[in-house]
């Protein structure tokens, strides 16, 4: 959390022993063409300056859209605590295997932020605990502004 209910989910590097290089890297959708990554506490600490912008991040899977593969989230540093970034693509159009928690991965796409109601960031708070089996309390949502910062993906590439 920045403020209020803003939620950056941000990212970063190589999952453990996977360094040695010993994966063949999968691609999904367009692939990854960017040269350079996008620091994740750069996103972290200035995500306005990155809205709109292509984007390259990289880092550990951590959680997977269990329902449709639409999201996967990369994790800054391989653990939850350094931030995580959300990368989302349209129901179908990519899937990410839930196999590839744990994984190296490097994705992008186009930083984007989303303005939510009090009511659409509760809900949205809401369906994404029942999707990952946790339990959610709306009174934790706190005051506005109701923000989230994720990449709308458009390529990714997965250590198998």
């Amino acid at each position: 959390m920045i403020s209020g209910s803003t939620v950056v989910l941000a990212l970063v590097l190589l999952a453990p022993g996977e360094a040695d290089g010993q994966c063949v890297m999968k691609s999904y959708g367009s692939g990854v063409r960017l040269a350079e990554a996008t620091a994740t506490g750069e996103l972290l600490r200035r995500p306005e300056e990155f809205v709109g912008r292509p984007v390259r991040v990289e880092g550990e899977v951590g959680e997977v859209c269990q329902m449709a593969g639409c999201w996967m989230e990369i994790r800054a540093g391989g653990s939850a605590e350094g931030g995580a970034i959300k990368v989302k693509v349209a129901d179908g159009e990519i899937v990410f295997p839930v196999s590839s928690r744990g994984k190296r991965a490097t994705a992008e796409g186009t930083f984007e932020r989303l303005e939510m109601s009090r009511e659409r960031f509760v809900a949205y708070q809401r369906h994404l605990a029942e999707e990952l089996g946790k339990s959610f309390d709306p009174a934790s949502v706190g005051e506005g502004p109701y923000r989230l910062y994720q990449i709308a993906g458009t390529g990714a590439e997965i250590c198998e």
